[in-house]
């Protein structure tokens, strides 16, 4: 597991998990199996995480896809919580502290933190990759770029299409 904190959460501590996302991907554009793979991914070698994964663009809301973690809400209207500012918004919300964030779902009581990045391909929106810390706090502007930098090569390896042509 990598400590951001201890190899520096700057683009240098994000080097090697891009080249190790990039090749964990190489050769696969299934969504499904590339999705779950980052999702462990992520949980996995980013320290200070309790959840990570999608919410899923079905047209209408966001619906849960592969993650890693407790179990967790299925569907998260567009505009309620942190994952439904990020895909109204399309701007990346990084929140030190989700019971000061109004209208926050609380899937785990235990997170504390979050950090949600909209994904978006040829305009569109995917869903959303999300991510929960226990502590307050967790994220950086630094890790919020660098989580931002792994998303776009997650997009850049996987075939994505929206499951609606209703929501844009």
């Amino acid at each position: 597991m990598i400590d951001l904190n201890e190899v520096g959460s700057g683009k240098n501590g994000f080097e090697l998990l891009e080249a190790q996302l990039a090749a964990l991907l190489a050769g696969e554009r299934n969504f499904v199996a590339n999705a779950a793979q980052f999702a462990a991914f992520l949980f996995h070698e980013v320290d200070g995480l309790n959840w990570a994964g999608f919410y899923l663009n079905d047209g209408s809301e966001l619906v849960l896809g592969p993650f890693q973690g407790k179990v967790a809400c299925v569907r998260i209207p567009f505009g309620k919580g942190v994952c439904g500012a990020a895909a109204v918004n399309r701007t990346t919300q990084r929140v030190d502290d989700v019971h000061a964030f109004p209208g926050h779902i609380a899937c785990d009581a235990a997170s504390n933190s979050e950090l949600v990045v909209p994904l978006l391909k040829d305009g569109q929106l995917i869903g959303v990759l999300d991510l929960d810390s226990p502590h307050v706090g967790r994220f950086s502007a630094a890790d919020q770029l660098g989580i931002e930098r792994l998303a776009e090569i997650f997009l850049a390896a996987t075939d994505c299409q929206r499951a609606s042509p209703n929501q844009s």
